[in-house]
């Protein structure tokens, strides 16, 4: 099954012309003459107990699908089937852009503008530097208060403790017997009539 994968992703665009028996660079012309001369010979209704008449059928109808709709017969002139897979996946209009990009040429590109850079090495340096040695970590300016960590434990703590004194006491549980009339209407009668 993987060498049949392989094989049917292949990029030199050939097969579906093989299939159909024609050469790659076909007109549209001999591709319809071609496919009406082979869907006649292994049409199942001709074959019946021929299977793999079938199978043949299914490939010649798939491969004149392929080669009459021009969009599709331009990827797979140009890619091959991967190109049509590609298609499939990420869209026709990004074909020419994913091959763009998976060249070997942008692929050393990428590679050459990280390493001068230093992109691919700056977030484990500065993560190193700072945090785990420290040696590179900047210094405070002279008469500034230095910064320091504080445990999410400690900071909920300075932040009950901060409301309490300022006199706002934080709900932690909800009221018991809520009634919709009670929240709607409260102490005070409220009317939401318009007047007309």
């Amino acid at each position: 099954m993987a060498e049949q994968r392989q094989r049917a992703l292949s990029t030199s665009g050939e097969a579906l012309y093989e299939i159909l028996a024609l050469e790659k660079g076909a007109t549209h012309d001999e591709i319809k003459k071609s496919y009406r001369k082979l869907a006649l010979k292994y049409h199942p209704d001709k074959n019946p107990d021929n299977p793999e008449a079938a199978e043949k059928f299914k490939e010649i109808n798939s491969a004149h699908a392929t080669l009459t709709d021009l969009s599709k017969r331009n990827i797979y002139d140009k890619y091959g089937s991967l190109g049509l897979y590609v298609a499939e996946q990420f869209g026709e209009e990004n074909v020419n852009t994913y091959f763009m990009l998976s060249s070997w040429w942008a692929k050393g590109l990428f590679a050459v503008c990280g390493l001068l850079t230093g992109c691919y090495l700056c977030c484990c340096l500065c993560c190193c530097f700072n945090c785990c040695c420290g040696k590179c970590k900047p210094k405070a300016p002279e008469g500034e208060q230095q910064e320091f960590c504080v445990s999410p434990e400690d900071l909920e703590e300075q932040i009950k403790n901060d409301m309490e004194r300022d006199g706002e006491t934080p709900i932690t549980l909800q009221p018991t017997n809520v009634t919709e009339k009670t929240q709607l209407i409260g102490d005070s009668h409220r009317s939401y009539r318009t007047e007309s």
